[in-house]
């Protein structure tokens, strides 16, 4: 019995050992707890918000040549100045109905936006000078912009970037944001939870949803719409323009195409079937009026015995 005990003893200690060795030399044996995968970001849905540029709650106010390209509109509010010297190449919606849809489905959007999980944490650190790839960047307080933001696609076309911004969004003057490798401002979200302000010269990209405010400065350009939720949007000599995702799906063909075939139709055939008459009837035509005349039949075939026999159609 104390031997069977001693060898059960001594197997479990061999296994011990051996188990211990594999795992020191082979590192891929070890047991790894997978870190749960963060759920894709989606694209937050605007809805009929989607064709205005700029939406503002309580006014939109512009100094200066700012040019909106896209529809411009404010709801519940009425003012709206400024345009001129402004120019919207769109359709101004003041308080009606089109304009309180569009902030139903902003509000939509920007619900959206806020309620998915964070992927990257950059409370503290500033935009300026990182490269990001899709996902769900948040900042627990505010979020600052200094120098220029890379936002690199990877080769899909239909990468999302959500940022989500706990208080105040603010860039600094000739900031930038870079779209590289397929990357496209439709498919960028900002979701502010208080106001923004973009600085200066600044060259803005993706779709600011800020619960407040939002105000460009002078010479500030958006490939992006501006949407406030219940503030004012202030605009000074600024180029304004709803982005438009492209495809990037089908390639544009780049070749000469081929010739156009020739649209004449071609001539009418003139050849007479075989077994039709071709000579003209002879004769005076005779007999008393409204009588058809001799040699011809009332519908024109000829019936003169003199004619020649008809060729049988084979």
């Amino acid at each position: 019995m104390k031997r069977c005990f001693r060898r059960i003893g001594g197997l479990a200690l061999t296994s011990v050992v051996l188990l211990l060795c594999a795992f020191a030399l082979f590192p891929s044996a070890r047991f790894q707890v997978q870190a749960q995968a963060h759920p894709a970001v989606t694209k937050p849905p605007l809805g009929t918000a989607g064709t205005f540029a700029v939406l503002g709650a309580s006014a939109v106010t512009n100094t200066g040549p700012t040019v909106v390209n896209g529809d411009l509109g404010v709801n519940p509010g009425t003012s709206v100045t400024g345009f001129p010297p402004g120019i919207v190449n769109g359709t101004e919606h003041v308080a009606d109905a089109v304009a309180l849809q569009g902030q139903k489905d902003v509000t939509v959007a920007y619900v959206n936006a806020a309620g998915q999980p964070c992927t990257k944490n950059l409370t503290g650190q500033d935009l300026g000078g990182k490269t990001l790839t899709s996902g769900v960047t948040c900042f627990s307080s505010s979020a600052h912009l200094t120098g220029q933001l890379t936002l690199d696609g990877q080769g899909n076309p239909a990468s999302v970037f959500l940022f989500q911004v706990e208080s105040t969004l603010t860039t600094a003057s000739d900031a930038s944001v870079l779209l590289i490798n397929g990357a496209q401002a439709c498919n960028i979200f900002w979701q502010v939870g208080s106001s923004a302000t973009v600085g200066t010269t600044t060259r803005f990209a993706g779709n600011i949803l800020a619960l407040t405010s939002i105000s460009f400065t002078t010479g500030a350009v958006s490939n992006g719409s501006l949407y406030a939720r219940t503030g004012a949007v202030t605009l000074d000599t600024n180029t304004i323009t709803r982005s438009v995702c492209a495809s990037g799906i089908t390639p544009t063909p780049t070749g000469t195409p081929p010739a156009t075939p020739p649209t004449t139709p071609p001539a009418t055939p003139t050849a007479i079937p075989p077994g039709m008459p071709t000579g003209t009837p002879t004769g005076t035509p005779t007999g008393p009026p409204g009588m058809p005349p001799t040699g011809s039949d009332p519908h024109g075939s000829v019936t003169s015995c003199h004619s020649a026999p008809r060729a049988k159609v084979l």
